[in-house]
């Protein structure tokens, strides 16, 4: 097949890690015989340095016409650490996903036998955990009114959903959850927020169109609680903005690493496909970053955006070859931890030799 691919590196580790999943890309198209044109473009901090928008418009063209966008991670110490910075590198992630309709990030939440030691958690508790995360990504209080009042004295911060936006995200989980093991749990704070009991009538309404499928219900701090104590009793949750931001970093760590999840944010137009960990400038520059949750974004790119399921199976396969043979890097072994690019070149070398 033929694709064009947008290629947004970002800051920090984003241009490292971005590298060695496009190796991996390349490896599937010469492997596969398809054709891909891709076409990088700034975004973040970079952005801000460059042309002073941390999400140009000759940006948004680039992923408007792509058939899918490949990203890296945003963000930035300088920004962080200001608190009056008027414009922010994550202003541009935020309006990415606005422009782009990227209104539910799908966040597979799965473990690796051969990682189950690095968990935090028992081993008994997490063996065999593999549940989907679907989070909103355009509404809520990320997106609210917010502002100052009173001399600067108060700060306020506006959640809102409308119903059409719960019922499009709670749609799409429902048939996520037909896919998978029909049992659906829908995360909110109904005994304090309104914004949630809309979520929740909005859910009660929905459920007996799918019959098949158990729809539980869960406040969201005995979400956090459960992830922890039972994380294989979850299929599907889905949850509002700013619920399902905290609760999927909190489920990525039961695997091992945050180094080792994927996501993928889709809507009403081209998709995006993204590492769920951070820009960690720490470590910037120093080809000591883990590559694979990008490599397992690309993985979902070819399954979710091109259909291709038996590209996206084999990059999984190389990561998991990867992982059960030490091919790892520092935040998963201190002993022979390999490089970020070596390995990247492992995962392409078992691709080509399969």
């Amino acid at each position: 097949m033929k694709a064009t691919i947008a290629v947004l590196a970002g800051d920090g580790i984003g241009p490292e890690i971005i590298r060695e999943a496009l190796k991996v890309t390349r490896a599937i198209e010469k492997k596969f015989g398809h054709e891909f044109t891709y076409t990088e473009a700034i975004t973040g901090a970079c952005a801000i340095d460059a042309v002073g928008d941390p999400y140009p418009e000759a940006t948004h063209e680039i992923c408007m016409a792509a058939d899918a966008v490949l990203f890296g991670a945003i963000g930035d110490p300088r920004f962080d650490n200001n608190p009056t910075a008027k414009v922010r590198p994550e202003q541009g992630l935020l309006r990415m996903r606005k422009q782009l309709g990227l209104y539910a990030n799908l966040r597979p939440v799965e473990t690796f036998d051969s990682l189950l030691h690095k968990s935090p958690l028992r081993k008994d508790l997490v063996e065999g955990a593999n549940f989907m995360c679907i989070r909103e990504l355009t509404g809520g209080i990320y997106f609210g009114e917010k502002g100052r009042k009173d001399n600067d004295n108060t700060a306020f911060d506006n959640c809102v959903y409308t119903r059409a936006e719960v019922e499009r995200i709670l749609k799409l989980a429902y048939e996520y959850a037909m896919k998978r093991n029909k049992k659906l749990t829908v995360v909110d704070k109904a005994n304090v927020l309104e914004t949630s009991r809309l979520w929740r009538q909005i859910a009660q309404e929905m459920a007996p169109t799918y019959p098949e499928v158990e729809t539980q219900y869960m406040f969201v701090d005995n979400a956090a609680m459960q992830i922890i104590q039972w994380p294989k009793n979850f299929d599907v949750m889905v949850t509002e903005n700013m619920f399902g931001d905290i609760l999927t970093d909190e489920a990525s760590v039961i695997t091992g690493s945050l180094g080792l999840l994927p996501s993928a944010s889709i809507g009403l137009h081209t998709s995006v496909f993204e590492p769920i960990h951070g820009s960690y400038p720490q470590a910037a520059g120093k080809n000591i970053a883990n590559p694979v949750a990008t490599i397992l974004s690309a993985a979902m790119m070819f399954e979710y955006a091109f259909d291709l399921k038996e590209e996206g199976a084999l990059i999984r396969k190389a990561v998991a070859a990867s992982l059960e043979q030490g091919f790892v890097t520092e935040d998963i072994t201190k002993e022979n931890a390999k490089s970020t690019s070596e390995v990247g070149d492992w995962i392409v070398n078992y691709i080509m030799c399969q």
